[in-house]
């Protein structure tokens, strides 16, 4: 019983970080660094959603592998929902892909990383997951190669200076995923605090094989 309601609870949050991530992805980060104006290349959208690899990690220290695939196949449900609802089926199909992919990633490298240094298997496996989530969303997305997924995107294929502020051109697209790629790595370390503040209220309910 105690395991469904916190299974429950993870489900639920998962549903609203992956809704609120949804929603915020329309709003460009307005501030500038370095020269580099952070509207072009981000939104709100990529601070919230690594939220999603703290959930799932906090299930899988918790309950284990298997409870913490239900809670990602959950937010991949309301996530693929949302996405044929707000935009084209080809970001739809690049953004369901993506999550899935990068979430079951981090799964599989937390539980092998588990018993080694406690902040090990939350960091490396959230990076490695973020790596794939990020490689799989800006490819299927925007990339020339992928049209039959759906029509490209001329302005996310003209080239333009990478993040804006340097030399080297590419795709504009190449920019996105790099900024959007360096914010996860930044949140990566951020949800070690919450991680390390709950890792002693919510120990293990059992032991767990690697699966």
């Amino acid at each position: 019983m105690l395991k469904t309601r916190y299974t429950l609870l993870y489900i639920a949050l998962m549903t609203l970080v992956v809704v609120a991530s949804n929603f915020l992805v329309q709003f460009p980060l307005t501030a500038e660094i370095a020269g580099i104006n952070l509207a072009d290349i981000l939104t709100w959208g990529a601070f919230t959603y690594p939220v999603a690899f703290l959930i799932t990690d906090l299930t899988n220290r918790q309950f284990g592998p298997q409870a913490a695939r239900k809670v990602v196949f959950a937010g991949f449900v309301v996530g693929i929902g949302l996405s044929f609802f707000t935009s084209v089926p080809r970001i739809a199909i690049a953004s369901g892909s993506a999550y899935l992919a990068g979430q079951l990633l981090d799964i599989a490298v937390f539980n092998r990383l588990r018993r080694q240094t406690w902040w090990r298997a939350p960091l490396v496996g959230s990076l490695i997951g973020s790596a794939l989530d990020t490689a799989i969303f800006f490819s299927f997305a925007f990339a020339a190669f992928f049209v039959f997924l759906g029509p490209n995107d001329p302005f996310a294929l003209e080239p333009a200076p990478v993040l804006g502020a340097f030399a080297a051109q590419a795709p504009r697209w190449i920019s996105w995923a790099i900024s959007d790629f360096s914010v996860k790595m930044l949140m990566g370390l951020v949800m070690l605090l919450p991680y390390g503040a709950l890792m002693n209220v919510l120990r293990p309910m059992q032991p767990v094989r690697a699966s």
